[in-house]
């Protein structure tokens, strides 16, 4: 669509609305054709022909009434506003519609075009809501459902309120979707101002280097608003101060020193950070619904879990996720944390059973005597006693399973929130993995840095001795559930874009390439980063 400039786009709104607004109240004729239009127009819309149907379709949008006017005036208000929310105006056709109410003089005409405002509510107020793509059919990892709502509810809702109150109750409430919006802001003022400048050509730059490598490197972070204005050419203690800044709100080992990944995400240019917070603003629409004032919030792409007590983190801990291969990749959902089991045992699951301890066994009957292996029957089978040499991946028939104990692979506590992908939070044994800057290493499940301290806080909303508590069921060596007297909700997300409470945005790798998809995904449907209303 080509965009008008902002006065020329008023005026033309303000004389397609007075176009409408003028027409004469219709004749008993006029009513008929109208009508017969309306039912003809919505005939393949069944949400939005049920409720034209419960109307005897008479109008919402045409006539003179006060009502009328304020709804022709929130709708196109908001449409023209989409932008704002990384929506497509093209999707909505703005102009389309001033056209239609400037050019309808019939009565069958004005029925026609009292349905085109319709459907253009209905396909934002959804848009807005709950998002233009279906997660699933992004990415099989984002199990993620969206309620969305019904176009006949939709509209009933909307008759029934203040419109423009309705409307800007549409997009999610909640303050990261307003910070990601304000950061969307600032990087198309980036852009428009050129940029953050040329790229840093380095493979590495650390403190005490000089050179035109250094002097790129600090007008690059002044630009970004790392390190403050300095005539230095060397890398010195301020230079070193707003690395370490950017490492952190990137998600980087915070050492100081510009190495290769650092360099990279420095050169990533504000066009590819803006995608990605279009991308993370969608993903909010997904997720409009309310998250829980206290909630566990996991982050795929920060590989990082968290303790949220009304919109703070209050308690945050390194994680590790599923490795990146198509098997393993951990999945996004909301779901409910309902216990924490201390002393685990872990029943393998079948896949790694059969894909990586069948082999083992077929090579040497007893390399996995840490493992308890039971037969159908639940009696224990003795290893050496199988011909593992005949089982594959299809008739293998024992389950296993590793009694708690320190070696055990879930460690001394996992925290359960039951759901069919068989995904929890876990304590573990192999601590090394933690240290890493990418902690994608697991099967699936996500593994904790800070476990104890992690169901302390858990547990300190019903008891005034959380340590004790645990340290006591602890000491038993038995495996024992303790339920949360409060279960919490918990979100595994993946998010690239992320922002603090008081605004500053952040980023991190897409791993996964989740987001790639989806970006991919919102520019067939129009999307674009340089669509910005004049």
């Amino acid at each position: 669509m080509r965009l008008l400039p902002r006065r020329t786009f008023l005026a033309a709104l303000f004389a397609g609305l007075t176009g409408l607004l003028l027409a004469a109240a219709p004749a008993s004729a006029q009513v008929t054709a109208f009508r017969q239009a309306v039912a003809e127009s919505v005939a393949s819309e069944d949400g939005v022909a049920a409720f034209y149907r419960g109307r005897d379709f008479q109008g919402i949008w045409s006539g003179t009434s006060a009502e009328a006017v304020a709804r022709r005036n929130a709708l196109i208000a908001a449409l023209a506003g989409a932008e704002q929310h990384g929506l497509p105006p093209s999707r909505y056709d703005v102009a389309g519609l001033i056209a239609g109410m400037q050019s309808a003089g019939t009565a069958a005409e004005k029925g026609r075009m009292e349905v085109a405002l319709s459907l253009a509510f209905v396909r934002y107020a959804q848009d807005v809501s709950t998002g233009l793509l279906v997660p699933g059919q992004i990415d099989d990892g984002i199990k993620r459902t969206v309620d969305i709502r019904p176009a006949g509810a939709l509209l009933a809702g909307f008759m029934a309120a203040e419109p423009y109150a309705f409307l800007r109750g549409l997009p999610p409430q909640d303050f990261e979707y307003s910070r990601l919006q304000a950061g969307k802001i600032a990087l198309e003022a980036v852009i428009a101002a050129g940029g953050w400048g040329p790229e840093v050509s380095a493979g590495k730059l650390e403190p005490g280097d000089t050179g035109n490598a250094v002097i790129g490197l600090r007008n690059r972070l002044i630009a970004m608003g790392y390190l403050p204005m300095t005539p230095t050419g060397s890398y010195d203690a301020d230079i070193q101060a707003a690395v370490v800044r950017f490492q952190e709100s990137h998600g980087l080992e915070p050492d100081g020193v510009a190495g290769e990944g650092t360099l990279a995400e420095i050169n990533v240019s504000p066009e590819r950070r803006l995608q990605s917070v279009y991308v993370a603003l969608e993903r909010e629409r997904w997720m409009n619904f309310p998250r829980g004032d206290r909630h566990v919030y996991v982050n795929l792409a920060d590989f990082t879990a968290s303790i949220v007590d009304f919109d703070h983190v209050t308690f945050r801990t390194r994680a590790v996720v599923g490795a990146n291969s198509s098997d393993r990749q951990s999945p996004e959902f909301s779901d409910l944390m309902e216990h924490m089991i201390i002393n685990p045992s872990w029943h393998v699951p079948r896949s790694i059973a059969t894909k990586e301890y069948l082999p083992q066994l077929q090579a040497d009957p007893t390399s996995v005597s840490h493992l308890i292996i039971t037969d159908r029957r639940g009696q224990r089978v003795d290893p050496t006693t199988v011909d593992f040499a005949s089982l594959d991946t299809r008739n293998f028939p024992f389950d296993m399973r590793q009694a708690p104990g320190a070696g055990n692979a879930l460690g001394q506590v996992k925290f359960m929130f039951p759901n069919r992908w068989n995904i929890y939070l876990h304590d573990t044994p192999q601590r090394s993995l933690f240290g890493r800057e990418v902690r994608a290493f697991s099967h699936g499940c996500i593994r904790l840095n800070d476990p104890q301290d992690f169901a302390y806080q858990l547990l300190s909303r019903q008891t005034d001795d959380p340590v004790g508590l645990f340290q006591s069921v602890l000491r038993t060596g038995q495996e024992t559930q303790v339920n949360l007297e409060t279960p919490i909700p918990v979100h595994l997300d993946y998010r690239t874009a992320v922002t603090s409470v008081t605004g500053e945005l952040g980023f991190r790798r897409d791993v996964y390439g989740r987001d790639r998809k989806i970006w991919n995904a919102l520019t067939a449907l129009g999307v674009a980063t340089g669509e910005v209303q004049g």
